[in-house]
């Protein structure tokens, strides 16, 4: 079944946010630059619950316009098979499938409300 795997938080202030997260939940990151495009590093966070436990990954990048909001994903088998069923279902999706070099592929849709979520699928090995 899919589940959420990822968040990803958008910031006007990127070094601002990361002081917020790591002093409020303690959440240690990793910068994954963009060579092409430095506004569009990507730092991931990685969570723990109160007994060091790993938790759900996420992400902090650069706002890319003024409606980009928090948007969770679900990993799915195939974003081109659930692409489908989203428009099927009244949906729409707002982002085609773009790779993510050595990890895999996303996309990022509208449900019926109007909320966004994104869709993972991992390289397969």
């Amino acid at each position: 079944m899919p589940t959420v795997q990822h968040f990803e938080i958008p910031a006007d202030d990127v070094e601002r946010a990361i002081k917020f997260y790591k002093g409020v939940f303690d959440w240690s990151t990793q910068k994954l630059s963009n060579p092409e495009d430095s506004s569009k590093d990507y730092w991931f966070f990685e969570t723990k619950d109160e007994n060091g436990n790993k938790g759900i990954g996420g992400g902090l990048m650069k706002r890319q316009a003024p409606e980009h909001s928090a948007t969770n994903y679900i990993t799915v088998p195939s974003v081109d098979d659930y692409a489908s069923r989203i428009e099927e279902a009244g949906g729409k999706v707002i982002m085609p499938k773009t790779e993510i070099p050595d990890m895999g592929f996303i996309i990022v849709f509208l449900d019926t409300e109007n909320n966004m979520f994104g869709l993972y699928e991992a390289i397969k090995k």
